[in-house]
């Protein structure tokens, strides 16, 4: 099985990239592995080295199956922050587009964090976080996730909210922000808590903030909470927040989701 590290070795913006069997969800890679590798090919483009990833946006149109060419091109470059756009094309047809922005910390009198972390069992005396074996995705095997809280996936067990520690299974040497997005969507969509029979669900969008210029090293475990916070008319929105093992927040997030139930 190929490693997330594995697979940033030997990545090359100029050629197709294969898509493991072993990082799909169903027929398309999972949405993850895509968001990250748009921040890696943004990493490699030409110029002066990037700042920190400060923002964001994934736009997930279609599937990425088989192979997939991914193209980045730096929009603007300014003194503190650089605009980078990246496509992702798949089957013909653009499957992902992301707009990036990476920014140096400036000088600010502002800062406040109202972000409350939950109060949850650290991850060694958490017990795995587990789906039925049919409805497993492939992907999920690069992960090691843990339970801290909330509901399972077709539980029907109280709010759909899921809360788990999570961590990488081979992402060593991986650069810490691109190895961050490929963790922070390891959990399924949260809607799926409230599920009576499985059904499919594609994540349409994604739009992320990282609130910290120092991320977590792809070893370190880390909290992700996901709750669905309105369910209408096939789409899902939820919202996401992820959190070192100091309760420092890393990332906050939200998500629109189709749902096919």
């Amino acid at each position: 099985m190929p490693t997330l590290a594995e697979l940033v070795s030997r990545f090359d913006p100029t050629c197709d990239f294969v898509v493991p069997a072993e990082w799909t969800q169903g027929r398309t890679a999972y949405g993850g592995l895509t968001a990250a590798l748009s921040v890696h090919a943004a990493q490699l483009t030409e110029g002066g080295p990037l700042p920190p990833l400060k923002s964001a946006q994934f736009l997930l149109s279609a599937p990425v199956v088989d192979t997939a060419t991914i193209t980045a091109r730096r929009l603007r470059e300014g003194r503190s922050a650089t605009s980078v756009a990246v496509e992702t094309v798949s089957g013909g047809q653009v499957a992902a587009h992301a707009s990036l922005i990476f920014a140096a910390p400036r000088p600010s009198a502002i800062a406040h964090d109202f972000v409350v972390t939950p109060e949850v069992p650290g991850p060694d005396d958490c017990q795995a976080f587990s789906e039925a074996s049919s409805l497993r995705p492939a992907f999920v095997d690069n992960f090691d996730i843990r339970k801290a809280g909330g509901a399972g996936p077709m539980s029907n067990d109280g709010p759909p909210r899921f809360l788990a520690w999570v961590r990488h299974r081979g992402a060593e040497g991986v650069d810490p922000a691109t190895a961050l997005v490929a963790l922070a969507d390891a959990l399924p969509p949260a809607t799926t808590a409230v599920f009576t029979d499985w059904a499919p669900i594609s994540t349409m969008s994604w739009t992320l903030h990282i609130c910290t210029d120092e991320v977590p090293k792809p070893t370190e475990w880390l909290l992700l909470e996901s709750s669905s916070t309105f369910t209408r008319d096939g789409y899902s929105h939820q919202s996401m927040t992820l959190w070192d093992s100091a309760s420092r927040p890393i990332i906050q997030a939200s998500q629109t989701v189709a749902v096919f139930a």
